[in-house]
């Protein structure tokens, strides 16, 4: 990640300000960032499991038709369906815990809010739009303060709407963010 804090430190604001970047700003793209790194691998790891389970089924299920058929002595149609009831409920659990915990749309709010944050970021220190008709840092301070919190009480809002309601209660969006 960026050296956010050698920027912050050369820029000319009172430290309380400094601090608001660092304790406010800075802390919640590298919560937020972090945050959407560990509910995408979440979100791979079982989505991956679910279709590769899916695709495993069928191809299980054609050793069913090994009634009678003996390797070693273990009874390869028995030994298909147990595989398939095995791997039915992996896909199962798998496919209901993804649902419950959402993880991909946890990981595109994280992602999308640490974005925005980055950016209003960026055009607050580079004093580019819509900062650009401050004279200074100091002066664009308020602004910026103002579109930081903006964006993260958007995120707290899209959060509880999106990510932790129930889509069966008629809370939700049928899980689709938009």
């Amino acid at each position: 990640m960026t050296d956010y804090q050698a920027v912050i430190k050369g820029l000319d604001l009172d430290e309380s300000e400094k601090r608001y970047l660092e304790e406010r700003w800075l802390d919640q793209v590298r919560w937020l960032s972090g945050k959407a790194a560990w509910s995408q691998r979440r979100y791979y790891a079982f989505r991956l499991t679910t279709v590769v389970g899916a695709v495993l089924v069928p191809a299980l299920a054609s050793g069913t038709a090994l009634s009678g058929t003996e390797f070693w002595g273990i009874d390869l149609a028995r030994v298909s369906k147990i595989a398939i009831w095995i791997v039915g409920v992996i896909v199962a659990i798998s496919a209901a815990v993804e649902q419950l915990f959402h993880f991909g749309e946890r990981w595109r709010n994280y992602r999308r809010t640490a974005e925005r944050l980055k950016s209003i970021g960026w055009m607050f220190f580079e004093l580019g739009p819509p900062y650009a008709d401050a004279k200074n840092h100091k002066a664009a301070f308020p602004l910026f303060v103002r579109d930081a919190e903006q964006v993260l009480q958007a995120d707290v809002d899209a959060y509880v709407s999106r990510v932790t309601s129930d889509p069966q209660a008629g809370g939700g969006q049928s899980g689709q963010p938009s």
